[in-house]
C-alpha cells in the first residue's frame, strides 16, 4: 500500500515538474520577451510595397507605391515619388523602436482608455503590405499602425501595434518623415533620360514635326532631308536643358481653356533605353488677375519674352499621367525647340579626321587641275610629307614638287571648320535648276575632292596603322552676283542636296598658283658640309666687299666671328645658318630671273652672298661646291627678296636674314647717333 502511494506522489512530482519548467515557462517568458522588444514591427515590415498614410491634416493624406525599382504616388496624383522621401519613411518604419510599452488591456483598470492617448482617433494612420502586389492577396501581409497624441514629457509620441494589443511610446521621427507634404514627396524631376542614354528626340508643334535620332556618336535627322546631320553640341545642351525643367505648381489656381495633352502647343519627346517620356507644353500661364486667354495652339512662341534669357510660365502635363501642373521654361530653350530644324543641324559641312586625308584635288574654270597628295599614303601618320602634282600639257606628265605640310595642314583645318553662317546659312534643301545658277553652281568657283582612308588595325611592331580602301568626298563653291559665297556637297551623287552659306577666303585658302603650296624649307647642306668660304658683296661695279673671309687651317667660324664688333658677329651667325638651311617665307616667282621687280620696278639684284661648300669624299678626298644667293634692296620694314638659281626660285627672306644682311649691308654707312 505504501509502495502505491509513494509511486503516485513521485509521479506527481514528476507531473509538477514538468509543468513549472515547461509550461509556466511559456505562459510567463513570452510576454515578458513581447515586453522587453525594442522593435516595433517585425519581418511584416521587410518587403514594403504599398503604403498609405491617413491624416487630419489638410493635404496630409498620400499613398505610395512601388513599381519595379521605382516608387510612384497613386494619391492624391499620379506622379513619381522623391526616393530619398520615400527611402526616410521605410527606414523610420522598418527601424521603429519604442522607449517603453504598455498593454491596452490595462487601460480599463486604471480608468484609462485610447482616446486619453489620442489613439481612437489618430491624427496618423499608415497602413502598408509587403509581399509582391501581382500575387494573391493572401501572400499579401497589410499592416496599420495608428499614431496618437504626443507624451507630456519628452518629444515623443504614442504608437498602437498593429494587433492593438499595446501601446509604443516612439520617438517623433516617424511622424516628422510622414508630414513631409506633397512638394517633398514627389520627384521635382521631368525628363529623366540622360544626355547619355538618350538616342532620339522628337519636336512637334504647328510649324515644325522632326525626329532626330542616334547613330553611334552622330545625330542624325529623319526628316528635313533624309540623314542630315545634327550638331551633337547642340543636340546635348538641349537636352541638358530638357532635364532641368522643374514643376513650378500643380493644380494652378486658374486652369486652361484646353488641357495640354487635348491640343498641345510643343510635344517633345526623348527616348532612352527601353523608355520614351513625352512633355506636353500648353498655353502661357496669364498673369495673375487676368482672364483665361483661349488661345489657339500656334500662339505658343507669340507671348515669348523680347529677351530670351528670360522664361515664361506654361501649363504642361506628361503623355501618360493626369496630373496638370505649369512649368517655367527658358525662352531661349523654346526658341530652339521651335526653330529645331535650323538651331540643331550641324553647321559644320565636311566631317573627317585631318589624317585620313591622303589627297586633295583642287579645281577651278579655266586652270589645270592641282593636286595635293601625301607621299606616305599608306598609313595614318601626322608628319607624312605632302607633295604638289600639277598637270600641264599631255606629251610632258605631270610635274611634282615638294609641299608644305604646315599650309596643306591649314587647308585641312580651314576645310574641317567650315560651316554655314549663324544667320541665313541654311539656303535650300532642295534647290531648283534656277537656284543651281542663281548661286553659280553651273561653274563653281572651286571644286574640292577630299580622298579619305579609314584607318586600320595597328600594326603589332608599333608602326602606324594602316589605311582601309579611300573614298572621296566633293565640295563645290559658287558666288551669286554679288559674290556672296556658297557650299554644297557630293553634287554627282546628291544633285539636289542642301546649299549653305558660308565664310571663306577662296583665294588665301585654295589657291591654284603652285608657289603657294611649295615647300618653304629650301634643299639643307647635309650634315658633314663645311662652310671653307664666306663673301657678301654688292653687285655694284667697283664695289668693295661687305664681307669676306676664307677659313685657314683649323680655323672655324665662331673664332673668326670673335673678333667682331657684337652687332656683326651675331649677323655673321645668322648668315652662316641660314646657308645650311635656308628658308623662304613666301615664294614670289616659281623660277629664277637675272632681274627682279621691287616695288613695282625691274631692276637687277643688289647683293650676292657666296658661300664654299667642302664635302669629304669616299677616298679621302674632298669635293668642293658653291651656293650662292642673290638678294634684292629691302623694302619697307619686313619685305626684302632673294633668288637662287640652285633652288629655282625667287623668295621673301624671314625677318632674322632680313635684320641681319641690314646690318651687314647697311651698318657700315650708319653715321650713328647725332651729336648733342
Amino acid at each position: 500500500m505504501r509502495t502505491k502511494v509513494t509511486l503516485v506522489l513521485v509521479f506527481l512530482n514528476v507531473a509538477l515538474f514538468f509543468f513549472i519548467f515547461k509550461l509556466e515557462r511559456l505562459w510567463l517568458t513570452e510576454p515578458r520577451a513581447r515586453d522587453a522588444r525594442s522593435r516595433v514591427l517585425g519581418p511584416e515590415a521587410a518587403d514594403i510595397r504599398t503604403l498609405e498614410v491617413t491624416s487630419t491634416a489638410p493635404g496630409g493624406s498620400f499613398a505610395l507605391a512601388r513599381r519595379g525599382d521605382t516608387w510612384w504616388l497613386t494619391k492624391p496624383l499620379e506622379w513619381p515619388a522623391n526616393p530619398h522621401a520615400v527611402s526616410s519613411i521605410i527606414h523610420e518604419l522598418q527601424l521603429l523602436e519604442n522607449v517603453s510599452s504598455f498593454s491596452a488591456k490595462d487601460l480599463a483598470s486604471n480608468s484609462m482608455s485610447l482616446a486619453d492617448y489620442g489613439l481612437d482617433r489618430p491624427k496618423l494612420t499608415v497602413s502598408f503590405a509587403s509581399g509582391d502586389p501581382l500575387a494573391t492577396l493572401n501572400a499579401q501581409r497589410s499592416t496599420t499602425l495608428r499614431i496618437g497624441d504626443a507624451t507630456n514629457i519628452g518629444n515623443r509620441l504614442y504608437v498602437l501595434s498593429p494587433d492593438g494589443e499595446r501601446i509604443h511610446v516612439v520617438a517623433r521621427g516617424l511622424a516628422d518623415s510622414l508630414s513631409l507634404g506633397l512638394d517633398k514627396l514627389r520627384a521635382d524631376t521631368l525628363l529623366t533620360v540622360p544626355v547619355y542614354e538618350a538616342h532620339g528626340l522628337l519636336v512637334q508643334s504647328s510649324a515644325v514635326r522632326l525626329r532626330i535620332r542616334r547613330e553611334n556618336n552622330r545625330w542624325l535627322f529623319d526628316t528635313i532631308i533624309n540623314n542630315a546631320r545634327a550638331s551633337k553640341t547642340a543636340i546635348d545642351l538641349a537636352i541638358t536643358g530638357l532635364n532641368n525643367l522643374r514643376v513650378k505648381s500643380f493644380s494652378p489656381a486658374t486652369p486652361p481653356a484646353i488641357l495640354p495633352a487635348t491640343t498641345p502647343s510643343l510635344r517633345i519627346s526623348l527616348e532612352g533605353t527601353n523608355r520614351r517620356e513625352t512633355l506636353l507644353l500648353g498655353e502661357p500661364v496669364p498673369p495673375a488677375g487676368s482672364p483665361t486667354p483661349n488661345l489657339p495652339p500656334s500662339t505658343l512662341n507669340a507671348h515669348l519674352p523680347p529677351d530670351l534669357s528670360a522664361s515664361v510660365e506654361y501649363y504642361a502635363q506628361l503623355e501618360g499621367r493626369a496630373a496638370l501642373f505649369t512649368i517655367a521654361v527658358p525662352s531661349a530653350l523654346v526658341e530652339i525647340l521651335r526653330n529645331a530644324q535650323v538651331s540643331l543641324r550641324e553647321k559644320r559641312l565636311l566631317e573627317f579626321e585631318l589624317p585620313s586625308v591622303t589627297a586633295v584635288a583642287l579645281t577651278a574654270p579655266n586652270q589645270p587641275p592641282l593636286t595635293l597628295q601625301r607621299i606616305d599614303a599608306g598609313t595614318t601618320t601626322d608628319d607624312a610629307p605632302w607633295q604638289i602634282v600639277r598637270r600641264g600639257a599631255p606629251a610632258s606628265g605631270p610635274q611634282t614638287l615638294p609641299a608644305d605640310r604646315a599650309v596643306v595642314q591649314r587647308l585641312l583645318e580651314q576645310l574641317s571648320l567650315l560651316a554655314a553662317k549663324d544667320a541665313g546659312g541654311f539656303m535650300s534643301d532642295a534647290p531648283t535648276n534656277a537656284d543651281l545658277e542663281k548661286w553659280g553652281f553651273n561653274r563653281p568657283e572651286r571644286e574640292v575632292i577630299l580622298t579619305l582612308a579609314s584607318a586600320g588595325a595597328p600594326s603589332p611592331n608599333g608602326q602606324p596603322a594602316k589605311l582601309n580602301p579611300s573614298s572621296t568626298v566633293t565640295l563645290q563653291l559658287g558666288t551669286d552676283a554679288q559674290g556672296a559665297l556658297y557650299a554644297r556637297l557630293d553634287p554627282l551623287t546628291n544633285p539636289k542636296g542642301s546649299i549653305y552659306a558660308v565664310d571663306f577666303d577662296l583665294a588665301r585658302e585654295l589657291s591654284f598658283t603652285p608657289r603657294d603650296w611649295r615647300e618653304r624649307q629650301l634643299p639643307a647642306l647635309p650634315p658633314t658640309a663645311t662652310i671653307t668660304a664666306l663673301t657678301l658683296t654688292s653687285t655694284q661695279a667697283d664695289a668693295a666687299p661687305l664681307y669676306t673671309h676664307k677659313l685657314a687651317a683649323n680655323e672655324s667660324w665662331p673664332t673668326v666671328f670673335t673678333a667682331e664688333p657684337v652687332a656683326k658677329k651675331s649677323a655673321l651667325e645668322v648668315l652662316v645658318a641660314q646657308l645650311r638651311t635656308p628658308r623662304a617665307k613666301r615664294y614670289v616667282q616659281d623660277t629664277f630671273t637675272e632681274r627682279v621687280t621691287v616695288a613695282g620696278d625691274d631692276r637687277p639684284w643688289s647683293y650676292k652672298l657666296e658661300a664654299t661648300v667642302s664635302l669629304p669624299g669616299g677616298t679621302g678626298g674632298e669635293q668642293t661646291s658653291t651656293r650662292t644667293i642673290l638678294f634684292s634692296e629691302r623694302v619697307g620694314g619686313a619685305q626684302q627678296l632673294a633668288g637662287s638659281r640652285e633652288f629655282e626660285a625667287v623668295f621673301e627672306i624671314e625677318q632674322t636674314l632680313l635684320d641681319a644682311l641690314w646690318t651687314l649691308t647697311y651698318g657700315p654707312r650708319d653715321p650713328g647717333a647725332p651729336p648733342k
